[in-house]
């Protein structure tokens, strides 16, 4: 667990962090937004966090253990102050009551019961509009009922032609990128601005995340000879031609697992945090991790298929650690099989809040010829 500082109760006692007042009177509450940080001496960060009421946890994502708020005094004021590393964003959520909750004092929101903070180091986000807690976000218009014979199974997948539609970009995960994260808008303002040609994003919901997107052929056979023609039935315009596989995690280890064995359907991929570890039993280890460095896909790359077909874009948070050797080699074998490679680095753990930039740019990446 990160370390919370401890502080004696005083007046203005969160002054350097701009707010007035005695903690839990009218003019604080008036003036409260945070997170807010302050440099720490270590080269990092120290971020208030604030929750009015009763006792609260805030739950990291994969960031951090569960970390405790103080109370100030016998005022309604809960507070941390958490020590995080230089260059970090990382979803949050309160956990009180047996329930999750938004920060209420944060405009940036993920989802109605999850908000997002950065360090002030942490890049910008172009495109990624601010969303609070209680917004809804926008959904395509067009949605495909998808009764999968080889998945088994129905579901809704939604289709948005951005700028007239073009290359189908096949988002996995869909729904965390409809409900969660707001895609569809981002997409809209990469390509009104130029910085992408126009795509048609196909958004894909996972049933199964942990059968689907382990190192099988049956998603990607329903992928091409089920769902991608009902895309070109829908009356959608879509460039089925040209298709960019984007997923994280599970899913950008299968989306580089169907660039390998599905090379006539997948040549472009952008892939956050690919769960590189993977073998067909990690997941029934203690320790996931502690198998062999690049797994299952390391091995098939050393077989040294030729890949001279594709771009693939790698991209994996900097705080990730144990990840890192996995995705590096797994990196270097694509490139010496003839891969055109792009590597790059997020300032964040395993953490969808800080793969949202890399989506962007990695996908007009794969289309750039």
């Amino acid at each position: 667990m990160r370390p919370v500082i401890e502080r004696v109760p005083a007046e203005d006692a969160f002054a350097a962090y701009g707010l007035p007042g005695r903690p839990g009177s009218d003019e604080f509450w008036a003036a409260a937004q945070t997170p807010a940080s302050v440099p720490a001496d270590d080269g990092g960060w120290v971020t208030l966090f604030l929750w009015r009421g009763t006792g609260a946890n805030i739950g990291f994502e994969s960031w951090s253990d569960s970390t405790p708020l103080s109370r100030w005094g016998d005022t309604d004021c809960w507070y941390a102050e958490v020590r995080m590393p230089a260059r970090l964003r990382v979803t949050y959520q309160f956990l009180a009551d047996d329930a999750a909750y938004a920060d209420p004092f944060n405009p940036v929101g993920a989802g109605g019961d999850r908000s997002i903070a950065a360090t002030p180091d942490a890049p910008a986000q172009p495109h990624w509009p601010l969303i609070g807690a209680d917004d809804v976000l926008p959904v395509p218009r067009t949605r495909l009922r998808w009764a999968s014979a080889r998945l088994g199974g129905r579901r809704t997948v939604r289709v948005h032609p951005v700028g007239g539609g073009g290359p189908v970009v096949l988002l996995l995960d869909g729904d965390d990128w409809l409900y969660l994260h707001p895609a569809m808008t981002a997409f809209d303002a990469a390509v009104a601005s130029g910085e992408m040609p126009p795509v048609t994003l196909v958004f894909l919901p996972a049933k199964d995340r942990r059968a689907e997107f382990g190192c099988r052929p049956e998603l990607w056979e329903a992928v091409r000879d089920e769902l991608l023609p009902l895309v070109a039935e829908s009356g959608v315009p879509a460039d089925l031609g040209r298709l960019v596989v984007a997923g994280q995690s599970l899913g950008g280890l299968s989306a580089m697992y169907a660039a390998l064995e599905f090379p006539d359907l997948v040549s472009r991929v952008a892939c956050q945090s690919a769960s590189f570890w993977w073998t067909p039993d990690a997941l029934d280890r203690p320790d996931p991790f502690g198998g062999p460095e690049g797994g299952a896909i390391a091995a098939r790359l050393r077989e040294r298929p030729d890949l001279s077909g594709l771009r693939v874009a790698f991209d994996v948070g900097e705080h990730e650690t144990r990840m890192l050797p996995h995705c590096e080699l797994a990196e270097t074998l694509a490139g010496q099989a003839g891969a055109t490679v792009r590597i790059s680095r997020s300032p964040s753990e395993h953490d969808r809040a800080g793969w949202r930039h890399a989506l962007l740019r990695d996908v007009a990446w794969a289309l750039a010829q």
